[in-house]
């Protein structure tokens, strides 16, 4: 049952029926971030799934999609996860320039995640929306690409689970209706071998008392015909003795 309440609650979600607070999910923000103690304009997104999990595809959707390969560069700090940089990367969807791919991934709670994207053609000179208005937007566009990847991903994983749940659901019923097919014969059995025994039992009861009366019957017999030995055995001392 506790299967089955929980496939119908996931199928719910996956219908749309989500919390009001899962709103802000998949959708990108212009944000801004604390590197190397400035302010950089980023762009930020929310998905679904752990930080571990974000991060894990975040790097192969990048190298997948774009080639490119990020590598872990340091901690910023407390609380937050592992820089994950790509150096003069060519990226042509952002820029025909080199570029420096700046990303984090943290974990506002349990069950999402939060990426946050920004870059750099060289050592001071971040991109900004206000200054390179057409590579932010492909920053942001590439963000936004992501995005909706992780959804389908997350989505196809929440169905995966689901159908691996309702499989699992089946079995335990076919288990179950066993067991109580089982339960059942055997308790049939049961019933029939109890009332054979209560049966037996009366016979035993008719067959003891019968036994009792000829117990009875054999004990006067057995007196009577010491009596009559005795008789014979005085009567033939008589003889013996004239």
């Amino acid at each position: 049952m506790k299967s089955l309440v929980s496939l119908l609650v996931l199928f719910s979600a996956l219908a749309g029926v989500v919390p009001t607070a899962q709103a802000q999910l998949y959708d990108v923000r212009t944000t801004s971030t604390n590197f190397e103690r400035k302010e950089r304009d980023a762009v930020k997104v929310q998905v679904e799934g752990t930080a571990a999990w974000t991060r894990d595809f975040w790097q192969s959707w990048l190298k997948d999609t774009y080639n490119i390969r990020l590598k872990g560069g340091g901690v910023l700090g407390l609380g937050k996860s592992d820089l994950l940089v790509a150096k003069q990367t060519p990226a042509s969807s952002v820029s025909g320039k080199l570029i420096d791919l700046y990303s984090t991934v943290t974990a506002p709670s349990d069950t999402t995640s939060e990426l946050t994207v920004w870059a750099a053609f060289g050592a001071d000179t971040f991109l900004s929306p206000g200054r390179n208005t057409t590579e932010f937007a492909a920053l942001r566009s590439i963000t936004q690409s992501f995005a909706t990847a992780a959804r389908l991903k997350a989505y196809r994983e929440q169905i995966a689970d689901a159908e691996k749940q309702l499989k699992e659901a089946e079995k335990e019923k076919e288990k179950l209706e066993k067991d109580r097919i089982s339960m059942q014969t055997n308790t049939t059995s049961n019933l029939a071998r109890i009332e054979a025994l209560k049966q037996q039992n009366i016979s035993n009861v008719l067959k003891a008392r019968e036994d009792s009366v000829k117990l009875i019957t054999n004990a006067q017999q057995m007196d009577l015909r010491k009596l009559q030995l005795q008789r014979k055995r005085d009567r033939m001392t008589a003889l013996e003795r004239k």
